[in-house]
C-alpha cells in the first residue's frame, strides 16, 4: 500500500539533495533540492519567494551547518535584517559568525543598455566574492527581473540566463532564484523555466474575500515529486508547507481504550470508551450538548495525564472554560497545567488549505494524544462543502497515522435528516454519536444514542441526555406504548408507573394477609378435628381393649363351668 506521496518518497534517491529548511517540503520534493544545482521560485508579488530563499539560508547554516550567500536587488540589506527579524532570523548574528553573507546589488533597469555585449560577468564578480568570503553552499539571487526587466533580445536573456545557470552549477552551489510571475507564463520573460532544474511556483489568491497560498512543484529534473498543489503557511515561524497528499490507508491501529469522561458512555461503547487513534463524530441541532460532550473528553484525556488540542471556531477558549465551569469541569486547571491547549479562530479568518496548515503545525508542535475539532461544520463558511468535506478527510488521516484520537462536532439543521451531517465525514468516521432533540408535553429534552462504533459491541439504547451541574449525566428514556418519553413526561409516566407498582403491592400485600388468614383458620380446624379424633380414637381404643377384656373373661368362665361340669370335649361319645 502506498499512500499519495509515498510514490515519490519511496524510489530509491539518486540525485543528491540538500534540505530545504521548510517544513513540509522536503516531503514534496522526494528528500529536498537538488544539490549543487538551481532551483527557480516563482510567483506573484507577495507570494513568499524572498522568505522561501531566506529560510533555505538560514535553516541551512543553523540547522546543517552550510554557510549561504543572498545577493539582492530590490531590498537593501538593512530592510533585509527588520524584515526578517520578525520570523525569529538573527541575520546580524550568522554574519558575524561567517555562516551568512548578503550583498544588495543596486541596478537601476533603465540604465541597461541592450547590446551585443551585454553580460553578467559583473554579477558572477560579486557573487564569487560574496560565496568566497563565508564559504558558501548555498546561494539565493533575488530576484532575477532586475537583471533582465530592461532587455527584450530574448535570444540575449536565454544566452544569459543559461550562462547563470551554468555558472552556479560550475560552483556547485545549491541556489534558489526568484522570479516574478508572468502574465501567460511562470516568469515574466518565460525562460527561466525551461533552463532550471527545479521549478517551484507560489500563489496567493483570494476566493469570497479569503485568501489561501499554494505552492506547486512545477518540475524537477531527475527526481521525482509531488505534483499536486500545497497549501503553506506564513506566521511567525517562518513557512510551513503542508504536504497534503501524504495521507493514506496504510496506517496502524491500535487496541487500546480511552475513556469518553463519562461512565455510562463508556458502558454503551462496550464499557471501555473509545478507541485510541480512532475518529468520532458528535453531531445534533444546536444546543444539544456536543461541545460539552468534547469537554469531557478533553478533561478525561487530560485527567490521564494526556495533552489536548482543542480546536474552537466558534467560541473563544474564555468562553468555554466558564461555560464548563458551570457544569463541573475545570478546563482551566487543565490548560494551566499544560495539558490542554485552546486555538481559536473564526472560520473565515484563512482559507481553507490555511487552517488545514495551522492545524497540522499545532498538533506538530504540541503533539497531543487527542484533539477536538468544534464545530467542524462550521468551516463550510471558509469555502465550498467540497473542500470542508477534503480538509476534514486529509486531517482525519493525518492524525490516524499519528494514532491521535479526534472528536469533532457537527451540526445539524432542524427539519434535516439527522442522520446526515453537512460536511459529510459520517462514512470515514469510526464512532458517531447523535444527539437528538425530543420534543414531547411542551418540553425540549435531549436523547443520546450511538449510531455506529466499528470494531466494538456498543448499546442499540437511546439514552437521556442531561447537563447538570455536576457534568453530562446518561439515564434510561421510558419506552412505552406512546413512544420514548423524556423529562416531565418521563418523570410522570415514571410516578404512574411507581403507583401502579403500588397498588399492585397492596393487592399482593391484602390477599396474602388473608392467606395468612386462611392458613390460621385451617390450621386452628385442622388442630381441633385432631383433637376431637385423638379423643374419639382414644375411647374407641378403651372400648375395644375392654371388649375384648370381657370376651376373654367369658371365655375363661365357660371353660370353667365345663370343669366343674367334667365335661368333655365330645371324643369318644360317637
Amino acid at each position: 500500500m502506498y499512500s499519495g506521496c509515498d510514490l515519490f518518497m519511496a524510489t530509491p534517491r539518486t540525485l543528491p539533495k540538500v534540505r530545504s529548511g521548510t517544513d513540509g517540503l522536503d516531503d514534496i520534493l522526494g528528500g529536498g533540492l537538488p544539490a549543487g544545482r538551481p532551483t527557480l521560485v516563482c510567483g506573484a508579488a507577495g507570494c513568499g519567494k524572498t522568505l522561501l530563499g531566506m529560510q533555505f539560508l538560514v535553516r541551512g547554516a543553523i540547522d546543517y551547518g552550510e554557510p549561504g550567500a543572498f545577493i539582492a536587488f530590490e531590498e537593501n540589506v538593512e530592510d533585509l535584517h527588520k524584515n526578517v527579524a520578525s520570523l525569529g532570523f538573527d541575520l546580524a548574528d550568522l554574519e558575524s559568525r561567517k555562516l551568512l553573507s548578503i550583498d544588495h546589488i543596486q541596478i537601476d533597469p533603465t540604465n541597461i543598455i541592450e547590446s551585443g555585449d551585454y553580460d553578467l560577468s559583473g554579477l558572477f564578480l560579486r557573487l564569487g566574492l560574496a560565496i568566497d568570503s563565508v564559504g558558501a553552499k548555498r546561494v539565493v539571487i533575488d530576484t532575477l527581473e532586475t537583471l533582465f526587466g530592461g532587455l527584450s533580445n530574448y535570444g540575449l536573456v536565454r544566452a544569459e540566463l543559461k550562462r547563470l545557470f551554468e555558472w552556479l552549477k560550475e560552483r556547485k552551489v545549491s541556489a534558489i532564484i526568484t522570479a516574478e510571475r508572468g502574465d501567460n507564463a511562470l516568469t515574466r520573460h518565460g525562460l527561466e523555466e525551461y533552463v532550471s532544474d527545479c521549478v517551484i511556483a507560489l500563489d496567493h489568491r483570494v476566493h469570497d474575500q479569503v485568501s489561501t497560498r499554494r505552492l506547486r512543484v512545477v518540475k524537477y529534473r531527475g527526481s521525482l515529486h509531488g505534483t499536486n498543489e500545497y497549501p503553506f503557511l506564513i506566521d511567525q515561524t517562518g513557512i510551513t508547507v503542508l504536504p497534503v497528499t501524504s495521507a493514506g490507508l496504510d496506517h496502524s491501529v491500535l487496541d487500546e481504550r480511552v475513556s469518553t469522561g463519562i461512565p455510562r458512555l463508556d458502558s454503551m461503547l462496550g464499557g471501555r470508551g473509545y478507541y485510541r487513534g480512532s475518529t468520532i463524530l458528535v453531531s445534533g441541532t444546536a444546543g444539544g450538548g456536543k461541545t460539552s460532550l468534547a469537554a469531557h473528553f478533553a478533561d478525561a484525556t487530560c485527567r490521564a495525564g494526556e495533552r489536548v488540542l482543542f480546536f474552537s471556531f466558534e467560541e473563544s477558549p474564555h468562553q468555554i472554560t466558564r461555560n464548563m465551569r458551570s457544569i463541573g469541569l475545570d478546563l482551566k486547571h487543565r490548560e494551566d497545567a499544560g495539558l490542554l491547549r485552546f486555538v481559536a479562530a473564526r472560520p473565515t479568518a484563512f482559507g481553507m488549505e490555511t487552517h488545514l496548515a495551522v492545524l497540522h503545525k499545532r498538533v506538530r508542535e504540541f503533539a497531543p494524544a487527542a484533539v477536538v475539532v468544534d464545530p467542524a461544520s462550521t468551516l463550510i463558511n471558509a469555502g465550498q462543502a467540497t473542500a470542508a468535506q477534503q480538509m476534514l478527510v486529509r486531517l482525519i488521516d493525518f492524525l490516524k497515522a499519528e494514532h491521535i484520537t479526534v472528536l469533532m462536532t457537527t451540526l445539524t439543521q432542524g427539519g434535516d435528516v439527522i442522520e446526515r451531517t453537512d460536511v459529510e465525514i459520517s462514512s470515514i468516521v469510526d464512532t458517531w454519536l447523535l444527539l437528538k432533540t425530543i420534543e414531547l408535553a411542551g418540553e425540549r429534552n435531549r436523547g443520546l444514542y450511538v449510531l455506529k462504533s466499528r470494531g466494538m459491541a456498543h448499546s442499540n439504547q437511546i439514552r437521556e441526555f442531561n447537563i447538570t451541574n455536576k457534568g453530562v449525566v446518561l439515564t434510561d428514556v421510558y419506552v412505552g406504548v406512546d413512544g420514548v418519553l423524556t423529562g416531565s413526561a418521563r418523570l410522570a409516566q415514571e410516578a404512574r408507573v411507581r403507583d401502579e407498582a403500588r397498588q399492585r403491592a397492596l393487592v399482593i400485600e391484602q390477599k396474602s394477609r388473608r392467606l395468612s388468614q386462611l392458613e390460621a383458620h385451617h390450621k386452628e380446624q385442622l388442630a381441633k378435628l385432631q383433637a376431637d379424633f385423638e379423643n374419639e380414637a382414644a375411647e374407641l381404643r378403651i372400648a375395644i381393649e375392654a371388649a375384648a377384656k370381657d370376651t376373654q373373661l367369658r371365655d375363661q368362665d365357660r371353660l370353667r363351668m365345663a370343669q366343674v361340669r367334667q365335661q368333655d370335649d365330645g371324643e369318644g361319645l360317637l
